[in-house]
């Protein structure tokens, strides 16, 4: 790890407790007044410090965010695990849990499908987000910085047929997820695989998604939207132990 990174995590380390003026930092880091203010800017331009009207810097709020959601998304498979296993005793079909951590969609939980298809998907691997359901679910409910952010690694590689490729229309694929409040999968990273899905999320916005998975000639997206209703209530029941 850079010297930078190391020092920048010290600071916010050393005043997530207890406020520090630039002079006292400088002191305690043994540094120059103006090489600890211009890290502290540094630091303030991201949000993760700030400056109070007393001179004296603390945790910033784009900081304390990051946190809660961070707590919420380990918190997440703990609350999910036994509403997913009972989604998946209701509907037959492959359930998965994702969660938003940081810059990245992560599974955090699955119950396999009763025909025990060996699907790609497993429990901490990331998710794909442009050819995912899950993925999709959780993008459209972000601000554009933050699905900026989780997408800036995108390489949009086409998997399949159905697969979306470009930024542009994908964001179109994403305000029609949000006016509609799920998202699909449809055949777009396996061929034979459809899913739908829909956001879980918390006091700080979106901070996951459940979905339901089938082999498309078992059942197809009409057949998996049946089952919106109890998976919309799936999602609620994990937010409100969010919150």
């Amino acid at each position: 790890m850079s010297q930078s990174v190391t020092r920048a995590a010290r600071i916010i380390d050393r005043i997530a407790g207890d406020p520090r003026t630039v002079a006292e930092l400088a002191e305690e880091f043994g540094l120059h007044r103006s090489t600890m203010f211009r890290e502290l800017q540094a630091l303030e331009q991201v949000g993760w410090v700030r400056r109070r009207p007393s001179g004296r810097y603390a945790l910033g709020t784009q900081l304390a965010a990051l946190s809660k959601q961070a707590l919420d998304s380990l918190d997440l498979r703990d609350v999910g695990g036994e509403h997913v296993r009972r989604l998946h005793r209701r509907t037959g079909n492959t359930v998965h849990l994702a969660a938003l951590m940081d810059r990245s969609i992560v599974y955090v939980d699955k119950a396999e499908d009763e025909a025990g298809v060996r699907m790609y998907s497993r429990v901490g691997k990331a998710v794909i987000p442009h050819c995912s359901a899950v993925g999709k679910a959780i993008l459209a409910g972000l601000d554009s910085q933050r699905r900026d952010e989780v997408l800036a690694r995108t390489t949009w590689e086409r998997y399949t047929d159905t697969t979306i490729t470009t930024r542009e229309r994908f964001d179109r694929e994403l305000a029609v997820v949000s006016a509609r409040g799920y998202a699909t999968d449809d055949r777009e990273f396996e061929p034979f695989v459809n899913c739908i899905a829909v956001p879980i999320t918390s006091s700080v916005g979106v901070v996951g998604a459940v979905s339901v998975t089938a082999i498309r000639m078992v059942a197809d997206l009409d057949r998996l939207a049946v089952h919106l209703p109890i998976m919309r209530e799936t999602a609620d029941a994990i937010s409100r132990e969010l919150t």
